[in-house]
Protein backbone atom coordinates (compact mmCIF):
# COMPACT_ATOMS: atom_id res chain seq x y z
CA UNK A 1 0.00 0.00 0.00
CA UNK A 2 1.49 3.53 -1.05
CA UNK A 3 -0.45 5.97 1.17
CA UNK A 4 -0.30 9.57 -0.36
CA UNK A 5 -1.49 12.44 1.79
CA UNK A 6 -4.34 14.62 1.11
CA UNK A 7 -4.84 13.86 -2.67
CA UNK A 8 -8.39 13.91 -4.52
CA UNK A 9 -10.16 13.54 -7.62
CA UNK A 10 -10.80 16.77 -8.46
CA UNK A 11 -11.97 19.03 -11.37
CA UNK A 12 -10.14 19.21 -15.37
CA UNK A 13 -8.62 22.45 -14.57
CA UNK A 14 -5.18 23.01 -15.98
CA UNK A 15 -4.47 26.06 -14.02
CA UNK A 16 -5.16 24.90 -10.27
CA UNK A 17 -5.03 20.65 -10.27
CA UNK A 18 -1.66 19.51 -10.70
CA UNK A 19 -2.40 16.23 -12.41
CA UNK A 20 -3.78 18.19 -15.17
CA UNK A 21 -1.60 21.05 -15.11
CA UNK A 22 1.44 18.92 -15.23
CA UNK A 23 -0.09 15.88 -17.45
CA UNK A 24 1.06 12.90 -14.87
CA UNK A 25 2.42 9.93 -16.91
CA UNK A 26 0.91 7.91 -14.07
CA UNK A 27 -2.55 8.85 -15.55
CA UNK A 28 -2.12 9.73 -19.22
CA UNK A 29 0.74 6.34 -19.99
CA UNK A 30 -1.64 3.92 -17.80
CA UNK A 31 -4.55 4.81 -17.93
CA UNK A 32 -4.80 7.12 -21.03
CA UNK A 33 -6.53 9.76 -19.32
CA UNK A 34 -6.29 11.57 -15.73
CA UNK A 35 -9.67 11.39 -13.09
CA UNK A 36 -11.64 14.31 -12.58
CA UNK A 37 -15.28 14.80 -10.67
CA UNK A 38 -16.68 14.59 -14.20
CA UNK A 39 -14.79 10.92 -15.14
CA UNK A 40 -13.72 9.72 -11.31
CA UNK A 41 -13.89 5.85 -12.65
CA UNK A 42 -10.95 4.51 -15.34
CA UNK A 43 -10.26 0.94 -15.75
CA UNK A 44 -7.29 -0.14 -17.73
CA UNK A 45 -5.62 -3.28 -18.38
CA UNK A 46 -7.15 -4.72 -15.31
CA UNK A 47 -5.92 -1.99 -13.01
CA UNK A 48 -8.49 0.68 -11.54
CA UNK A 49 -8.75 4.67 -10.66
CA UNK A 50 -11.63 5.31 -8.56
CA UNK A 51 -13.01 7.37 -5.81
CA UNK A 52 -13.42 6.50 -2.32
CA UNK A 53 -15.21 8.79 0.25
CA UNK A 54 -13.17 10.32 2.95
CA UNK A 55 -16.43 12.66 4.34
CA UNK A 56 -18.26 9.35 6.22
CA UNK A 57 -21.11 10.75 6.65
CA UNK A 58 -19.90 13.63 8.95
CA UNK A 59 -20.13 17.68 8.29
CA UNK A 60 -16.36 19.01 7.85
CA UNK A 61 -13.62 19.20 5.62
CA UNK A 62 -11.84 15.76 6.32
CA UNK A 63 -8.52 15.67 8.46
CA UNK A 64 -5.79 13.16 8.49
CA UNK A 65 -5.74 11.97 12.23
CA UNK A 66 -9.58 11.09 11.65
CA UNK A 67 -8.70 9.92 8.12
CA UNK A 68 -5.38 7.86 8.81
CA UNK A 69 -7.27 6.23 11.65
CA UNK A 70 -10.27 5.13 9.51
CA UNK A 71 -7.97 3.65 6.95
CA UNK A 72 -5.13 1.97 8.87
CA UNK A 73 -7.89 0.97 11.52
CA UNK A 74 -11.09 0.10 9.45
CA UNK A 75 -13.52 2.60 11.68
CA UNK A 76 -15.59 5.39 11.51
CA UNK A 77 -13.19 7.88 13.19
CA UNK A 78 -14.60 10.94 12.75
CA UNK A 79 -17.76 9.23 13.66
CA UNK A 80 -16.57 7.89 16.85
CA UNK A 81 -14.95 11.61 17.38
CA UNK A 82 -18.29 13.49 16.80
CA UNK A 83 -16.18 15.68 13.85
CA UNK A 84 -12.92 15.52 11.56
CA UNK A 85 -9.69 16.10 13.43
CA UNK A 86 -6.12 16.31 12.80
CA UNK A 87 -3.54 16.01 11.86
CA UNK A 88 -3.06 14.19 14.92
CA UNK A 89 -5.16 11.75 15.97
CA UNK A 90 -7.61 12.25 18.95
CA UNK A 91 -7.27 11.61 22.57
CA UNK A 92 -10.41 8.71 22.29
CA UNK A 93 -8.70 7.17 18.98
CA UNK A 94 -5.25 5.74 20.84
CA UNK A 95 -6.84 2.77 22.69
CA UNK A 96 -8.49 1.84 18.80
CA UNK A 97 -4.98 2.83 17.03
CA UNK A 98 -3.43 0.59 19.64
CA UNK A 99 -5.65 -2.71 19.34
CA UNK A 100 -6.67 -2.57 15.87
CA UNK A 101 -4.45 -1.28 13.72
CA UNK A 102 -3.60 -3.33 10.21
CA UNK A 103 -0.16 -4.40 11.45
CA UNK A 104 -1.42 -5.68 14.88
CA UNK A 105 -3.65 -7.98 12.69
CA UNK A 106 -1.62 -9.66 10.40
CA UNK A 107 1.29 -9.86 13.19
CA UNK A 108 -1.36 -11.81 15.19
CA UNK A 109 -1.87 -13.98 12.45
CA UNK A 110 2.63 -14.56 12.30
CA UNK A 111 2.58 -12.37 8.68
CA UNK A 112 5.59 -10.31 8.41
CA UNK A 113 4.52 -6.54 7.66
CA UNK A 114 6.73 -3.85 6.79
CA UNK A 115 6.78 0.38 6.98
CA UNK A 116 9.04 1.18 4.15
CA UNK A 117 9.89 5.09 5.47
CA UNK A 118 12.73 5.84 7.53
CA UNK A 119 13.21 8.81 9.98
CA UNK A 120 16.11 10.88 10.67
CA UNK A 121 17.68 11.34 13.86
CA UNK A 122 15.75 14.43 15.52
CA UNK A 123 12.62 12.18 14.66
CA UNK A 124 13.99 9.57 17.25
CA UNK A 125 15.39 12.48 19.73
CA UNK A 126 11.72 13.45 19.37
CA UNK A 127 9.78 10.70 20.19
CA UNK A 128 11.99 10.43 23.70
CA UNK A 129 10.89 13.91 24.47
CA UNK A 130 7.87 14.08 26.87
CA UNK A 131 4.19 12.92 25.22
CA UNK A 132 5.39 13.14 21.70
CA UNK A 133 2.93 13.69 19.36
CA UNK A 134 2.63 11.18 16.45
CA UNK A 135 0.63 10.70 13.16
CA UNK A 136 -1.42 7.21 12.94
CA UNK A 137 1.40 5.39 11.35
CA UNK A 138 4.40 5.92 13.29
CA UNK A 139 2.28 5.49 16.13
CA UNK A 140 0.74 2.25 14.99
CA UNK A 141 4.15 0.65 14.78
CA UNK A 142 5.13 1.82 18.49
CA UNK A 143 1.87 0.21 19.94
CA UNK A 144 2.59 -2.80 17.42
CA UNK A 145 6.12 -3.56 17.86
CA UNK A 146 6.90 -2.55 14.25
CA UNK A 147 10.26 -1.57 14.60
CA UNK A 148 10.93 2.36 12.71
CA UNK A 149 13.66 1.99 9.76
CA UNK A 150 16.39 5.03 10.60
CA UNK A 151 18.91 6.76 8.25
CA UNK A 152 21.48 3.51 7.75
CA UNK A 153 18.52 1.18 6.51
CA UNK A 154 17.95 4.17 3.78
CA UNK A 155 22.29 3.42 3.36
CA UNK A 156 21.77 0.13 2.80
CA UNK A 157 18.71 0.55 0.70
CA UNK A 158 16.56 -1.03 2.96
CA UNK A 159 14.14 1.78 3.21
CA UNK A 160 12.80 4.89 1.53
CA UNK A 161 12.93 8.63 2.93
CA UNK A 162 9.66 10.44 2.82
CA UNK A 163 10.18 12.21 0.22
CA UNK A 164 11.51 9.34 -2.10
CA UNK A 165 15.54 11.05 -3.37
CA UNK A 166 17.21 11.83 -0.40
CA UNK A 167 17.44 15.09 -1.67
CA UNK A 168 15.75 17.34 1.87
CA UNK A 169 17.62 14.92 4.23
CA UNK A 170 20.47 15.96 2.47
CA UNK A 171 20.27 19.94 1.78
CA UNK A 172 17.68 20.46 5.16
CA UNK A 173 19.55 17.57 7.49
CA UNK A 174 23.19 18.09 6.49
CA UNK A 175 22.81 14.07 5.17
CA UNK A 176 25.31 12.92 2.58
CA UNK A 177 22.88 10.10 1.54
CA UNK A 178 23.36 8.97 -2.27
CA UNK A 179 20.74 10.48 -4.71
CA UNK A 180 18.37 8.09 -5.71
CA UNK A 181 16.55 8.18 -8.89
CA UNK A 182 12.45 7.84 -8.31
CA UNK A 183 12.52 4.43 -10.72
CA UNK A 184 15.26 3.62 -8.32
CA UNK A 185 13.14 3.60 -5.16
CA UNK A 186 10.40 2.62 -6.69
CA UNK A 187 12.14 -0.67 -7.41
CA UNK A 188 13.64 -0.96 -4.37
CA UNK A 189 9.96 -0.55 -2.39
CA UNK A 190 8.64 -3.42 -5.06
CA UNK A 191 11.37 -5.78 -3.65
CA UNK A 192 10.71 -5.30 -0.20
CA UNK A 193 7.19 -5.81 -0.48
CA UNK A 194 8.26 -9.33 -2.16
CA UNK A 195 9.38 -10.34 1.46
CA UNK A 196 6.31 -8.96 3.11
CA UNK A 197 2.51 -9.50 3.70
CA UNK A 198 1.83 -5.81 4.16
CA UNK A 199 3.88 -3.55 3.19
CA UNK A 200 2.99 0.05 3.56
CA UNK A 201 5.25 3.54 2.61
CA UNK A 202 3.92 6.83 2.86
CA UNK A 203 4.50 9.96 0.63
CA UNK A 204 3.55 13.74 2.46
CA UNK A 205 4.47 16.33 0.13
CA UNK A 206 1.42 16.33 -1.81
CA UNK A 207 -0.43 18.20 1.56
CA UNK A 208 2.44 20.39 2.01
CA UNK A 209 2.20 21.56 -1.65
CA UNK A 210 -1.79 21.88 -0.73
CA UNK A 211 -1.54 23.78 1.81
CA UNK A 212 1.23 26.13 0.06
CA UNK A 213 3.54 24.90 3.04
CA UNK A 214 6.26 23.32 0.57
CA UNK A 215 9.71 25.08 0.80
CA UNK A 216 11.43 24.14 -2.34
CA UNK A 217 10.90 23.11 -5.99
CA UNK A 218 7.27 22.43 -6.28
CA UNK A 219 7.36 21.08 -10.08
CA UNK A 220 10.41 18.88 -8.96
CA UNK A 221 8.12 17.23 -6.26
CA UNK A 222 5.55 17.15 -8.42
CA UNK A 223 7.75 15.46 -10.98
CA UNK A 224 9.44 12.48 -8.72
CA UNK A 225 6.06 11.63 -7.39
CA UNK A 226 5.25 10.82 -11.00
CA UNK A 227 8.35 9.37 -11.46
CA UNK A 228 7.88 6.75 -8.68
CA UNK A 229 3.99 6.18 -9.61
CA UNK A 230 4.57 5.36 -12.86
CA UNK A 231 7.82 2.98 -12.25
CA UNK A 232 5.83 1.19 -9.46
CA UNK A 233 2.58 0.79 -11.74
CA UNK A 234 4.77 -0.46 -14.49
CA UNK A 235 7.19 -2.54 -12.87
CA UNK A 236 5.69 -4.60 -10.23
CA UNK A 237 4.22 -8.50 -10.73
CA UNK A 238 0.71 -8.41 -11.48
CA UNK A 239 0.89 -11.72 -10.74
CA UNK A 240 1.63 -12.33 -7.18
CA UNK A 241 1.31 -8.32 -5.93
CA UNK A 242 -1.60 -6.29 -5.25
CA UNK A 243 -0.83 -2.36 -4.88
CA UNK A 244 -3.43 -0.12 -3.46
CA UNK A 245 -2.56 3.91 -3.53
CA UNK A 246 -5.20 5.46 -0.93
CA UNK A 247 -5.31 9.10 0.72
CA UNK A 248 -6.93 10.52 3.49
CA UNK A 249 -8.78 13.19 2.15
CA UNK A 250 -8.46 15.79 -0.98
CA UNK A 251 -5.98 18.77 -0.71
CA UNK A 252 -3.61 18.72 -3.82
CA UNK A 253 -6.13 18.24 -6.51
CA UNK A 254 -6.87 22.01 -5.84
CA UNK A 255 -4.42 24.54 -5.67
CA UNK A 256 -6.84 27.58 -5.67
CA UNK A 257 -7.27 27.11 -1.81
CA UNK A 258 -5.18 26.08 1.06
CA UNK A 259 -7.61 24.10 2.94
CA UNK A 260 -8.53 20.19 2.40
CA UNK A 261 -11.52 19.73 -0.26
CA UNK A 262 -14.72 17.79 -0.36
CA UNK A 263 -13.44 15.61 -3.18
CA UNK A 264 -13.76 11.65 -3.37
CA UNK A 265 -10.21 11.02 -2.22
CA UNK A 266 -8.04 9.11 -5.38
CA UNK A 267 -7.71 5.39 -5.18
CA UNK A 268 -5.96 3.53 -7.19
CA UNK A 269 -5.72 -0.45 -7.47
CA UNK A 270 -3.45 -2.82 -9.32
CA UNK A 271 -2.36 -6.59 -10.07
CA UNK A 272 -3.72 -9.77 -8.49
CA UNK A 273 -6.47 -8.83 -6.54
CA UNK A 274 -7.09 -5.20 -8.17
CA UNK A 275 -10.61 -6.02 -9.07
CA UNK A 276 -11.64 -6.92 -5.71
CA UNK A 277 -9.82 -3.87 -3.96
CA UNK A 278 -12.15 -1.88 -6.74
CA UNK A 279 -15.70 -3.53 -5.91
CA UNK A 280 -14.91 -3.49 -2.29
CA UNK A 281 -13.95 -0.26 -1.39
CA UNK A 282 -16.13 2.82 -1.19
CA UNK A 283 -14.83 4.84 1.83
CA UNK A 284 -11.54 4.79 3.06
CA UNK A 285 -12.82 2.97 6.22
CA UNK A 286 -12.86 -0.18 3.88
CA UNK A 287 -9.57 -0.36 2.87
CA UNK A 288 -8.37 -2.37 6.06
CA UNK A 289 -11.12 -5.45 6.01
CA UNK A 290 -10.59 -5.41 1.95
CA UNK A 291 -6.93 -5.54 2.09
CA UNK A 292 -7.34 -8.33 4.87
CA UNK A 293 -9.38 -10.37 2.89
CA UNK A 294 -7.26 -10.27 -0.21
CA UNK A 295 -4.64 -11.30 2.01
CA UNK A 296 -6.17 -14.74 3.88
Amino acid sequence: MIFIDGVGIGKEDYLNNPFFKYQFKTFTNIFGKIPSIQDQVIESNGSYVFPTDARLGVEGFPQSGTGQTAILCGVNAPKIVGKHFGPYPYSTLLPIIKDQNIFRHFLAKNRKVFFANAYPKPFFDYIKSDKPRLSVTPLSCRFSGVRLNTTTDVRKGRALTAEITNDKWNQRLGYKLPAIKPERAAIRLLKIALRNSFTLYEYYLTDYIGHGRHEGDIVFSINVLDEFLYAVLSKMNRSNTTLLICSDHGNFEDLSIKTHSLNPSLTISAGKYSKYLFNSIKDISQIKKAIIEISR
